[in-house]
């Protein structure tokens, strides 16, 4: 196991991390209300900077991976990739959407079909193309963009140049060596407390659904104890995953999370509205595409960006704080590919694999909706956590589905946090390819311990 030396990155946001932990303890509600206060304001005075940066992010990426830098190696020209294809795909989508699509694949098209963007009337047959093209766009080629960005510059200062696996080796071409001083120690503690916060959050909506699964199914009390000794068994099992190392938890796991995810896809495809899933799937691709530009920069300036920075900027935000962690993972698991490997692997599969999802699951509950008076818009304004399994009750084998749903989910809540907890042990010990155990221990406590606090704040909602 290779070691370094713990250095003030991990003790500043250790501290930092331990600071907001207690001041959700004490006082959950003053922290639930700061939170929002600080979000909103980074929303509405930076969504423009949002917008640009995220397109710009996705025009860059393609350049690199169809350019004259296609066919440089992450890595010495003789590397060779370590792990086989499906196996990285696997390992990479897992770390980098999580419970996220599983939680928002019925629940965000039938939002935007109840509460569309301005000038579209709701619960109406344009409401539901927007609202199947909007979700494409919000877990499409902008996210993965972001961390392909960071992924990239990592890689290839890691297994080209021989840096270490830190963010702030990233902004090396913006300030030269001042990233092995304060500066870069700086960049490394905010990429930490951002993983912390940004993973606690899926965790959370993770024990959510779960819970609301468990409930659903089996009458299991949907509450907050409940809720925390479902983050309390998880974590238990992350945790283990994250210290067998890359090579056995975290692999297998992850080939595991995305064959359940494909048959369950495959399933609902197959005995859904089959030809209307594949329509959509073809039609909303194309209304994606070439509404690309003007989505990537569409602001309401004359008559306020509620919807937007509630849908639109709030994932680029989302995403940009995930964007660490993910892309740290991503660079440590695609050293000997091409940058044109990389750029189809990291950018273009998940985002087709992101816009089936929402096409079966979202376009099933929509069909329900609209064509078979299934009330799924109920389900989803009662208990967002119900939807996913509402509309699975509507297929044949609907309890078998539904349980295997449940254990999806907790395969991706552990596949998202046991990736969390290996990449915290690498930068809070100076970018260590293998990071000490008691390291990830440590971590994997303290992100279930933010996931906690955010229940009981209300910074979930």
């Amino acid at each position: 196991m290779q070691k370094k030396k713990i250095g003030s990155v991990f003790i500043v946001s250790l501290s930092i991390i331990i600071l907001f932990v207690l001041w959700g303890i004490i006082s959950p509600t003053n922290m639930g209300t700061t939170m929002q206060h600080i979000l909103d304001f980074v929303i509405n005075t930076f969504g423009w900077f949002y917008l640009l940066t995220t397109i710009v992010f996705v025009v860059f990426v393609i350049y690199l991976g169809f350019g004259p830098y296609s066919r440089i190696k992450l890595g010495r020209d003789e590397d060779e990739p370590e792990y086989n294809t499906y196996t990285w795909l696997a390992m990479l989508f897992a770390a980098g959407m999580g419970i996220g699509l599983v939680f928002w694949g019925v629940s965000e098209p039938i939002y935007h079909y109840m509460a569309p963007p301005e000038g579209v009337t709701p619960k109406t047959i344009d409401a539901a193309r927007i609202a199947l093209r909007y979700s494409f766009f919000h877990w499409g080629l902008h996210p993965w963009a972001i961390y392909a960005v960071i992924a990239l510059t990592l890689a290839y200062y890691e297994f080209r140049k021989g840096e270490p696996a830190l963010i702030s080796v990233t902004f090396r071409p913006l300030i030269g060596d001042k990233v092995n001083g304060f500066i870069g120690k700086s960049i490394d503690t905010l990429a930490i407390i951002a993983t912390v916060f940004g993973v606690a959050t899926s965790l959370g909506l993770g024990a959510l659904q779960i819970n609301g699964g468990l409930s659903h199914v089996f009458g299991i009390p949907n509450s907050f104890l409940t809720q925390i000794i479902i983050i309390v068994v998880v974590t238990v099992l992350y945790i283990l995953s994250a210290t067998t190392g890359l090579n056995k938890g975290i692999r297998y796991l992850s080939i595991i999370n995305l064959t359940i995810a494909g048959l369950l896809l495959l399933f609902v495809i197959t005995f859904g509205p089959t030809l209307f899933i594949i329509d959509n799937f073809t039609a909303t691709i194309g209304r994606y595409l070439g509404n690309l530009i003007p989505m990537s920069f569409r602001l309401t300036p004359f008559t306020g960006n509620d919807w937007i920075g509630s849908w639109t900027l709030f994932y680029w935000a989302w995403w940009i704080a995930w964007a660490p962690f993910v892309g740290t993972f991503i660079a440590r698991i695609s050293k000997g590919r091409t940058i044109r490997e990389f750029v189809l692997g990291v950018l273009f599969v998940p985002s087709v694999l992101a816009a089936l999802w929402f096409t079966a699951f979202g376009g099933s509950a929509l069909y329900l909706e609209m064509f078979e008076n299934i009330p799924i818009a109920q389900a989803v304004s009662n208990d967002i956590t119900s939807a996913l399994f509402i509309t699975l009750e509507q297929f044949p084998l609907s309890l078998l589905l539904i349980i295997t749903a449940i254990f999806l989910i907790g395969i991706f809540f552990i596949t998202s946090a046991d990736s969390a907890t290996f990449v915290l042990g690498m930068l809070s010990t100076e970018g260590a390819l293998n990071p000490q155990n008691n390291i990830k221990i440590i971590w994997g406590l303290l992100q279930s311990a933010i996931a906690i606090v955010l229940l009981l704040s209300g910074g979930l909602g």
